[in-house]
């Protein structure tokens, strides 16, 4: 399994448990996702990317992006704003 689905199913795992403004802003990807994440980065700096692996990283990218964005609307909930 790719980091990019192993993620997602951390993040699909997270959302289905049931979840609240808090534990959203503590949210963090397992240690394996963040090593894979960590060497996908390092290699593409290198040019050293498959196609697969590319597409790998853009998926994770995007999964990012959509946590800091649920992690910025739990901020605003919490503040009451």
């Amino acid at each position: 399994m790719s980091v990019a689905a192993s993620a997602e199913q951390e993040i699909v795992d997270f959302i289905a448990a049931g979840t609240t403004p808090t534990a959203i802003i503590h949210f963090r990807p397992s240690a394996e996702a963040i090593l894979r994440l960590e060497d996908l980065i390092d290699r593409e700096k290198e040019g050293a990317l498959s196609d697969d692996e590319k597409l790998e990283l853009d998926h994770c990218m995007h999964l990012e992006h959509l946590m800091r964005m649920a992690k910025a609307k739990a901020r605003l909930i919490l503040s009451g704003a």
